[in-house]
């Protein structure tokens, strides 16, 4: 398992890795539920010559995109819901909640944003909790473009990153050049990641080329020093399919993640939808080699929901994931419930939410 990062709190010991920990319940339920793969099977289009050549044309993508195989929806909320079920205690629990800390994108993406709201949203990135040092920063700081220099300078020199939305987010409904020009502000202010909304409209009409060429193109105007994390936001695509479907997109398109939602419409990520995107990173890396990162946003509120995350992250992808290089949580309340079952943890007390900062 990749190292975590900081330190557990002060007072417990480092905790045995999640690998492992449930695999005699997992042996069981796997004889129940089985997911089928999304790999591409030997002799189809896409794994012979190449995945290159399935984007070479329109008919080709969909031909691909419409071979992988059907979602068993029954199949993988009953999944989902099982690992939900799974039960951390004590000196595993404490890693966990450090971990999850870790992989947040603290967001504020609201129209009434202020450089001070961004400042102190930085500063609490850097430092969740002032009165314990060991509490580790989180993964990054997410904003409108215009926020950008006011992210940067809030947490310079600390090792948290700068995210930044872009291509008329949330509803993507703007021209490519518009799209690009948002872009490249973003990256030229300083942005260390960029997250883009597909063009949904495109994708549920079947246009999967002009998806991916969008893609690619913003791909191209993050340059070499911003990373890429592609929203499709799921609540809108109607169908498990089309998940997988948009997931394999993302990724050939040459996503460094891809993510779920918003955080602006009614269904945000869910532990379905997330294995979902779990399974296609983890079969895509089998294809190609090529690995790729997990955000679910919108909708993770509490330190109980994120650990079930990480659970699917864990017992789908594999520990290759759980760092935050690879598995992000976009959110911004989440951070203050971790921050209370972190202090609890510690202090065998509950102090309440009157003793964390608010957003």
């Amino acid at each position: 398992m990749p190292d975590a990062g900081p330190a557990p709190a002060r007072g417990l010991t480092r905790p045995v890795p999640l690998r492992g920990l449930y695999s005699r319940y997992a042996r069981r339920y796997a004889r129940l539920v089985t997911m089928p793969t999304t790999a591409p099977a030997p002799g189809s289009t896409a794994s012979a010559p190449g995945l290159a050549d399935v984007t070479a044309s329109d008919s080709t993508l969909r031909l691909f995109l419409h071979g992988l195989p059907g979602v068993d929806a029954v199949g993988l909320e009953a999944r989902a819901a099982a690992l939900g079920t799974r039960s951390i205690k004590t000196t595993a629990k404490a890693y966990a909640l450090d971990l999850a800390i870790s992989m947040v994108d603290l967001t504020t993406l609201e129209g009434a944003d202020t450089p001070g709201k961004v400042r102190a949203l930085g500063a609490k990135a850097v430092r969740p909790d002032p009165a314990d040092r060991a509490t580790p920063s989180t993964a990054a700081v997410c904003v409108y473009p215009d926020m950008v220099p006011a992210a940067k300078e809030a947490v310079a020199g600390s090792g948290v990153k700068v995210a930044s939305v872009a291509t008329a987010f949330p509803a993507g409904r703007a021209s490519l050049a518009v799209k690009l020009a948002d872009v490249r502000e973003a990256v030229a202010a300083g942005a260390d990641e960029v997250d883009m909304v597909i063009d949904r409209g495109a994708f549920l009409a079947g246009r999967y080329l002009k998806v991916y060429e969008e893609i690619t193109a913003v791909k191209e105007a993050c340059g070499t020093d911003a990373r890429l994390k592609v929203i499709f936001e799921t609540g809108e695509l109607s169908t498990y399919d089309n998940i997988r479907r948009a997931s394999w997109l993302g990724m050939l398109a040459g996503a460094d993640f891809i993510k779920t939602s918003t955080g602006k419409v009614a269904v945000n990520a869910t532990p379905a939808n997330t294995l979902l995107m779990l399974e296609a990173v983890r079969d895509f890396r089998a294809a190609t080699g090529v690995q790729v990162g997990v955000k679910p946003a919108g909708g993770i509120r509490t330190a109980k929901d994120a650990v079930k995350f990480l659970v699917l992250v864990n017992e789908t992808a594999g520990a290759d994931w759980l760092d935050n290089h690879w598995f992000r949580f976009g959110a911004s309340s989440l951070l203050n419930d971790l921050l209370m079952q972190r202090q609890k943890l510690a202090t065998g007390r509950y102090s309440g939410p009157d003793y964390v900062t608010v957003d």
